[in-house]
């Protein structure tokens, strides 16, 4: 592995985001002194929390897997996850509701979700489910220390023999006939297969590799963190700053200052800091813009679908939503074709309703509930562009308040609106696109094909976040701070040990 040559004793951290508080943490254990620069007035990055009439809305993911992950970053600088976060696993993980009026119920212990499959599909689609659980983890085994937590510097470390593993396992077949060999309902192929929507690639044209997902879901388990999705990144922040780290919050980095190829200084508007290292993890144009070069690459980055996600507030709420609650349209591969090709709105939209207050009723006013719609939409290369989401903002949310009426969330229309975040609103922030999503993992755009956290020209300068490797989701980006912090010090953690008890409860290495 290629660490940064020279002194890296006090590295500056650009973005106090997921994966650079990852970074920091892994920095910090290893000795290195460290300062985080982020423009918002608080931790989080796309994970943020914005305050409006008592709610406290999250304003990225809503989903948390992988938990050991977050564990590993905070042993790197002595503490447990329990000394800053407590952590509830949602049973169920989801809630799966079809265009036909059928729902499942989506656990992650293997024997409920049998008897769950077992009631919606019948026994031999109940076989074929374990099946399909032995097959995810085996996928995950192969991938996970060598093509997700492992820093690339040639196409070459490909070659191992967990790739023949993996291509044994039918990972390079595609994702939906795959999962088509252990179901066939049409219905359950959906739900191990919809993950592949977070990589931006259809079910249909995703390499079968990318199950490692649908295994982060429906097989590790997914989880919610008291007090929100924000506390995940002010617990970590929170931690940094016991463990010796500066914080700079609203101050955007205007420049860096550079002699050679080395960066000498990150510069913002009021101040100038010195440092021996940076680990960058703003998204990749504004990475680029900075240090002033962009790699080339044969074609040009292909971005994900982006999102359209209403917030709304009220009294109301419905018995059959979960914490997690897929609304299903009739369409599938034609959405698909929508997102990704043709550039439409979803004819038939599938939807993520997320209602954390089913969790923790402390985010909303007593007697009230915090609802989160997800509605994937193209990216502003692909659809409409930022300024035609203006004029065609209000009129989507109308239409989709309409739509979830008639899907049985019956007075969701008149609640509070808390706000509604658009492409627009992404391409604002920076983002490429106009997609929190990033760079579309094609197989063009994965693993060593995947824009790498080192460039090319600048000596002592590494780039973490969803851009670079190992991609886009919480667990990914937390780790590719600590790939960034192994490329500054050329440690590898220890992995964690901590595992997860049937009630969900988190065990913690004494």
């Amino acid at each position: 592995m290629r660490t940064l040559p020279g002194p890296t004793d006090h590295v500056v951290v650009v973005g106090a985001g997921l994966s650079g508080l990852s970074a920091a943490l892994h920095l910090l254990g290893a000795g290195r002194r460290v300062t985080v620069v982020e423009r918002a007035g608080l931790p989080g990055g796309r994970a943020g929390r914005v305050e409006r009439g008592g709610y406290r809305i999250d304003t990225g993911p809503t989903v948390l897997t992988m938990p050991d992950l977050i564990e590993e970053a905070f042993a790197a600088v002595g503490e447990r996850l329990s000394d800053r976060l407590v952590l509830q696993q949602l049973h169920p993980a989801y809630r799966a509701r079809f265009a036909d009026g059928s729902e499942l119920d989506v656990h992650t212990d293997p024997q409920a979700m049998e008897a769950e499959v077992e009631r919606f599909a019948g026994p031999r689609a109940a076989h074929g489910y374990l099946r399909l659980r032995r097959w995810l983890e085996q996928v995950y085994q192969a991938q996970h220390r060598r093509f997700i937590d492992s820093n690339f510097d040639s196409p070459l470390q490909l070659l191992h023999p967990d790739l023949a593993r993996l291509a044994a396992l039918g990972g390079f077949g595609r994702l939906d006939d795959r999962i088509g060999r252990f179901l066939t309902d049409p219905r359950l192929r959906r739900v191990f297969s919809f993950q592949a929507l977070y990589a931006g690639v259809p079910p249909a044209r995703a390499l079968a590799a990318y199950a490692v997902i649908a295994y982060m879901d429906t097989v590790a388990g997914v989880y919610f963190p008291r007090g929100g999705m924000h506390a995940l990144p002010r617990a970590m922040a929170d931690a940094a700053a016991a463990a010796g780290a500066q914080f700079r919050y609203g101050m955007p980095v205007t420049r860096l200052e550079r002699v050679g190829g080395r960066i000498r200084a990150v510069v913002t508007a009021d101040e100038r800091i010195a440092c021996d290292a940076v680990v960058l993890t703003p998204d990749l144009p504004v990475t680029y813009r900075l240090l002033g070069r962009r790699p080339r690459r044969p074609v040009r980055l292909r971005h994900a679908p982006s999102a359209v996600v209403l917030h709304a507030g009220g009294a109301r709420t419905w018995p059959g939503t979960a914490h997690h609650t897929l609304s299903f349209g009739a369409a599938w591969e034609r959405t698909f074709d929508e997102l990704t090709r043709r550039g439409d709105l979803m004819s038939d939209p599938s939807l993520l309703v997320t209602r954390p207050t089913a969790s923790d009723p402390a985010l909303a006013p007593p007697g009230r509930h915090l609802h989160y719609v997800l509605a994937p939409c193209p990216n502003t290369e692909t659809g409409p562009g930022a300024e035609g989401w203006s004029v065609l903002a209000p009129r989507y949310r109308d239409g989709l308040l309409s739509l979830l009426e008639r899907r049985g969330f019956t007075g969701l229309a008149g609640a509070e609106d808390l706000g509604t975040v658009t492409p627009a609103d992404w391409a604002a922030q920076g983002l490429a696109a106009g997609t929190p999503f990033s760079a579309a993992h094609t197989f063009a755009q994965t693993g060593p094909f995947r824009p790498r956290n080192l460039v090319r020209g600048t000596e002592n300068a590494v780039l973490a976040g969803c851009g670079t490797t190992p991609g886009v989701g919480v667990p990914t980006v937390l780790i590719s701070g600590k790939l960034a912090a192994a490329r500054v010090t050329g440690l590898r953690p220890p992995r964690s040990r901590a595992g997860v008890t049937r009630t969900g409860e988190r065990t913690v290495p004494a």
